[in-house]
C-alpha cells in the first residue's frame, strides 16, 4: 500500500513539473539566437516587419506547447537548420517565454 502511494505522488509531482513549464530542458538564451538566426528571415518574407507577427497573430496556428514543439520539429526540417533535438528545445523554451507563455 505504502509502494502504490509512493507511486502515486511521485506521478503526480512529475506532471506537475511537467505542466508547470513545457520547455524546462530548454534554455531561452540559447534559443534566441537560433530562432533570430534561422526563423526570422523566413517570418519577415511571410509577414514583414521583424517577422514576430507570426507569433502575435490573432489566427496563430500554434495554441498548445505539444503544438510549439511539432511546428519547431517542421521549420527545421524544412529550413534545414540543422538542429538537434536540444537547440530544438532551446527555441521552443525561448518562443515560448517571449510570446507563447504556455504552461
Amino acid at each position: 500500500m505504502k509502494f502504490k502511494l509512493l507511486i502515486a505522488l511521485t506521478l503526480g509531482l512529475a506532471a506537475t513539473e511537467a505542466s508547470a513549464e513545457p520547455f524546462a530542458n530548454g534554455n531561452p538564451h540559447a534559443g534566441r539566437p537560433l530562432a533570430d538566426k534561422s526563423c526570422n528571415a523566413c517570418h519577415v518574407s511571410m509577414f514583414g516587419g521583424d517577422g514576430s507577427k507570426i507569433y502575435t497573430r490573432p489566427d496563430r496556428k500554434v495554441k498548445s506547447a505539444e503544438q510549439l514543439a511539432a511546428r519547431i520539429r517542421a521549420c527545421n526540417a524544412n529550413s534545414g537548420a540543422g538542429w538537434f533535438p536540444e537547440e530544438e528545445a532551446h527555441v521552443a523554451a525561448y518562443l515560448n517565454a517571449t510570446y507563447y507563455h504556455f504552461k
